[in-house]
């Protein structure tokens, strides 16, 4: 089983970066194509996680960058593994430098380390030990994202075959491998290629495919059992987006965000601010429920929420929202008779429209049952009484909607304490003349200032976009009021 485990964790760790198709080129490339590649893992035709690689070009070579997740479930055995990688090789691909953190199972291990002179030398750290290890070598060797790039850099002309050095970051070995071209041939799904294989995993077929680029396209282990494929970032977007609201454990490790310094008694802030390294700068800067946000620079944001976020000169009041706040839509029913009906009675002796929101949350909150997973709409987890954030807030903004309240569903980040920041839901409701954050899962009116909204709106292709900062945002906290 153990054997079983290591290669479909090293799968993820073999990936290079993806492109369109084949052209009628030469089988051979001067240098590999800078770009960020997303790519689906399969097991036994059911998705079991993802992968992400990014190329990009550096003093004296390349920067390869990757991350990914996957739940395996093999003969009664389950098991959850995260990498991050990041390897630093020169032109020619041979390894320079390198650094990978893998969590298994909720246990996170790093391996890092530099290679010269025929020696590579690694420092593992591992449930709070540290070891060295030196290794020694001759010639190059090269880490797994350049094992498909490595024909293509040579001659990929069919029949051709080469014996290379890679090293194992997990098993902490070097190891040989040989990588055979067998010609040009199609994907299984039907794009043109060049196939490959290689002998990476004893006794277990290997067959790769890749473009004219030498970019991986489809990669099958075990004929099929296993298969990887490249994907575009709006196919995966769904499926991460989803797992990562859901806090599932596939994209647990992989979507959470560490503080540093950590914070401390999250829920008792009354402001924070912080710094966000690594932000998509083409995602919008959303303002109220609490929150302003600046930008710094290229990749940089600061946020500034609760009483630190009242110091900041944001312009213009808030003006009232959009009537479509106060109407149903998909999934969030306002007008639907259970609904009404709730609204009412949780209305009866109350004084005001900021105690009905608390109200609301505190009975959304209490009604239903946290899951995992999606409960659906409001209508649907107002009768099974069940289900996650999303679930959470699609029932209260129905709720709140139909007590007249205006309320937007918002999507972001916020505080776990003991672990760091990860992805979560909620909502806004308009009272006062501004807008207030309430979280309904954790029964907070207003929301703690560790809720950073990223997003706006409740359907998938509203929060599609989190696949473009998830796994890749690092937050650096400036300042914490209490």
């Amino acid at each position: 089983m153990t054997s079983y485990i290591s290669y479909f964790i090293a799968l993820i760790l073999l990936l290079c970066n993806c492109a369109s198709s084949l052209a009628a080129s030469p089988a051979q490339i001067e240098r590999p194509q800078l770009s960020e590649n997303w790519f689906g893992i399969y097991l036994d035709n059911e998705r079991v996680g993802f992968y992400r690689q990014q190329i990009s070009e550096s003093a004296d070579g390349y920067r390869m960058d990757g991350d990914g997740s996957i739940y395996l479930r093999v003969m009664g055995f389950s098991k959850e593994a995260s990498t991050r990688e990041t390897y630093h090789v020169a032109k020619n691909l041979g390894l320079r430098s390198f650094d990978v953190e893998q969590t298994i199972n909720g246990s996170t291990s790093r391996t890092s380390g530099t290679v010269a002179g025929g020696t590579v030398r690694i420092k593992h750290e591992d449930k709070g030990k540290t070891s060295d290890k030196l290794l020694r070598y001759k010639g190059d060797v090269y880490p797994g994202p350049a094992l498909n790039l490595y024909p293509l850099l040579h001659d990929a002309s069919t029949g051709k075959s080469y014996k290379i050095l890679t090293l194992d970051p997990e098993e902490l070995k070097i190891k040989e491998v040989k990588i055979s071209v067998l010609g040009r041939e199609k994907t299984p799904d039907g794009q043109p290629a060049i196939k490959l294989s290689n002998n990476l995993y004893p006794f277990v077929s290997n067959d790769i495919w890749v473009d004219t680029h030498g970019a991986t396209l489809y990669e099958s282990v075990r004929s099929g059992l296993v298969i990887t494929k490249a994907e575009s970032a709006k196919e995966l977007a769904a499926f991460v987006g989803a797992h990562a609201l859901s806090k599932k454990d596939l994209i647990y490790d992989f979507s959470l965000v560490r503080a540093e310094p950590p914070i401390k008694n999250g829920a008792k802030l009354s402001g924070l601010s912080l710094e966000i390294s690594g932000w998509n700068d083409d995602l919008p800067l959303l303002q109220g429920g609490g929150q302003v946000v600046q930008k710094l620079s290229a990749g940089r944001v600061a946020f500034k929420t609760g009483a630190l976020a009242e110091t900041v000169a944001v312009g213009p009041a808030a003006t009232d929202p959009n009537t479509a706040y106060l109407q149903p839509a998909d999934k969030i029913e306002s007008n639907d008779a259970l609904i009404m009906t709730q609204a009412r009675l949780l209305a009866k002796d109350t004084k005001g429209v900021e105690e009905l929101a608390q109200k609301l949350a505190a009975w959304t909150a209490d009604w239903l049952k946290d899951s995992i997973d999606d409960g659906g709409s409001a209508v649907a987890s107002f009768s099974s009484q069940r289900g996650n954030c999303q679930t959470h807030a699609r029932l209260y903004t129905a709720l709140a909607r139909a007590s007249g309240i205006p309320t937007r569903f918002v999507s972001g980040l916020v505080h776990q304490e003991g672990k760091g920041f990860l992805y979560h839901s909620w909502a806004e409701s308009f009272i006062g003349g501004r807008w207030i954050a309430v979280d309904p899962t954790y029964n907070q009116y207003p929301a703690d200032p560790t809720h950073l909204k990223l997003l706006e709106g409740h359907l998938p292709e509203d929060m599609a976009p989190i696949i473009t900062i998830i796994g890749r945002v690092r937050i650096q906290v400036l300042e914490t009021r209490y």
